[in-house]
């Protein structure tokens, strides 16, 4: 769908919306804290309803149990008429969504947990004072997954994406303490500048990133003015290594001149407090990881095809917190350090690198044996076939918690084979 098309939406429609909404009052006991700035909880995507570590979390920040009110926005999914499952238990669509998260957050305690009635059907009720009035009856906010343009398209206006009023209310709220959180493209349409809305890593990386957004799953594409612009440490990403998306995230910083990249992880999440404050602190929760991408020292290569080399990566798991003003990673302390074992390495190529946590696998590879000076992996594609090239940096370390592994100093290079 033509980008001006999407962005013009439901423009002019919020008078003749007529909604009714279950409002309440707030107890001062609800209120958040409001002395630190609000918070972010951005998910990878793929969040278990039985993360207690992430939902927990989300209601501790929002006021705790028995006082947090969430308001859950879902129109970044299709709405019922797109749903051809929409009138069974199978249903995928912004309404029957809506009511499973609110369902979801009450079984975690909440005092309350409302759909905001906001998506393609409803673009209007972005402009509603009723939605606003809702909104700023809650403590925390959790946006769904789908596609993240759908965000854009109902929730900002025009070319510039200036904020609704319900946009505007739930930022006012960020700023004043609430917490927000998102799952999946409801944390990728946190991004500031450049957000991405599209695009696999192979046509990523042979022909670049490209402004706009596309119905061509192949364009790797991005949106200059971005999302909601709430998460400014760096470009984010997504189902990052279950995907396979570190190096299309990366052609995107080289593209758009971005040093920092935060790619996450399924059923893991990156808590930012300090929202609206002076300083923010950034911590991990969940089952995998939060990988960092360091491009200061980064170089694109002058090869007929794409190439980069100098990319650090670190990889930060439950406990861990990043310092971003200093880029600085923090492992927490009760983390064994990972003793690399002698001998030649027995780390078999990958064949299909860019899925499926297959980097991953090949960066512990290189961290737990010595004999490895580097390992690397081929793209599935072939059209040209990318190699990825895994080295041991300056100040490589690494740590296990459980059966997941931190680690820092990995360097990536990216070319065709």
């Amino acid at each position: 769908m033509p980008l001006d098309r999407l962005l013009t939406l439901g423009v002019g429609t919020c008078t003749a919306l007529a909604l009714s909404i279950p409002l309440a009052a707030m107890p001062a006991s609800a209120q958040p804290n409001h002395s630190r700035g609000g918070s972010l909880v951005l998910v990878g995507g793929g969040l278990a309803d039985d993360n207690a570590a992430v939902y927990d979390d989300i209601v501790r920040l929002a006021g705790g149990v028995g006082r947090a009110r969430i308001g859950i926005f879902t129109a970044a999914a299709p709405v019922p008429s797109e749903d051809p499952a929409a009138d069974t238990p199978d249903c995928n669509n912004s309404v029957c969504n809506g009511d499973y998260y609110a369902k979801l957050f009450r079984s975690y305690g909440v005092a309350d947990a409302q759909w905001i009635p906001i998506d393609l059907d409803r673009p209007g009720a972005a402009e509603d004072p009723a939605v606003v009035e809702q909104i700023n009856s809650m403590t925390g906010f959790f946006f769904g997954g789908g596609d993240q343009y759908r965000y854009v398209t109902t929730m900002t206006r025009g070319q510039a994406q200036r904020d609704t009023v319900a946009l505007a209310a739930v930022r006012r709220k960020l700023r004043g303490g609430a917490v927000v959180a998102g799952t999946s493209a409801g944390a990728q349409i946190m991004a500031g500048r450049d957000m991405i809305t599209g695009g696999s890593t192979e046509p990523g990386l042979r022909d670049g990133a490209h402004p706009g957004y596309f119905e061509d799953p192949g364009i790797l594409a991005y949106l200059r003015r971005g999302g909601f612009g709430f998460f400014t440490e760096g470009l984010l990403d997504t189902h990052f290594s279950r995907r396979g998306r570190e190096a299309r995230s990366i052609r995107l910083a080289a593209d758009t001149g971005h040093r920092r990249v935060f790619g996450l992880d399924e059923d893991t999440a990156l808590e930012v407090t300090g929202i609206g404050a002076r300083h923010r602190s950034l911590r991990v929760l969940g089952t995998r990881g939060v990988s960092v991408l360091d491009l200061r020292r980064a170089q694109v290569t002058d090869a007929q095809v794409w190439g980069v080399e100098g990319v650090r990566w670190t990889r930060l798991t439950t406990g861990d917190t990043y310092r971003a003003e200093r880029w600085e990673p923090v492992v927490a302390p009760d983390k064994e350090r990972v003793t690399a074992v002698a001998g030649p390495c027995p780390v078999v190529p990958s064949e299909d690198v860019f899925y499926n946590y297959e980097l991953v696998g090949l960066a512990e590879g290189l961290i737990g044996n010595r004999g490895c000076g580097s390992v690397s992996g081929t793209s599935y594609e072939k059209d040209p076939q990318f190699e990825a090239r895994l080295t041991r940096g300056r100040d490589l370390a690494a740590w296990r918690g459980g059966a997941v592994m931190s680690f820092t100093g990995v360097v990536i290079g990216i070319g065709a084979v």
